[in-house]
């Protein structure tokens, strides 16, 4: 069997001269911000709603003054029977 010991080291030096080259150094690529375009439908409607939201918001400051100083109750029946008909009368 006969070895030839040159082949092997042409492996070897180009391997060298591949880390003897300095790496490139990368550039970061330029990245566009964000933009969000709301419609002008859009505003409208968010217009519209906030009107109902301030009617809703004082039903919900009502019911965080109940919870608070402790007279809020819960009807269990009530929220079983809600319970039930949402996972088996939809």
């Amino acid at each position: 069997m006969n070895i030839d010991k040159t082949t092997g080291s042409s492996f070897i030096q180009s391997y060298q001269k591949q880390m003897q080259v300095s790496p490139v150094e990368r550039t970061k690529p330029v990245q566009k911000e964000d933009q969000v375009q709301i419609s002008n439908r859009a505003k409208e409607m968010f217009e519209k709603n906030s009107g109902v939201d301030s009617a809703r918001q004082e039903k919900i400051d009502a019911l965080k003054m109940q919870i608070q100083s402790g007279n809020y109750e819960v009807n269990s029946a009530k929220l079983a029977d809600r319970i039930h008909d949402f996972w088996f009368n939809k």
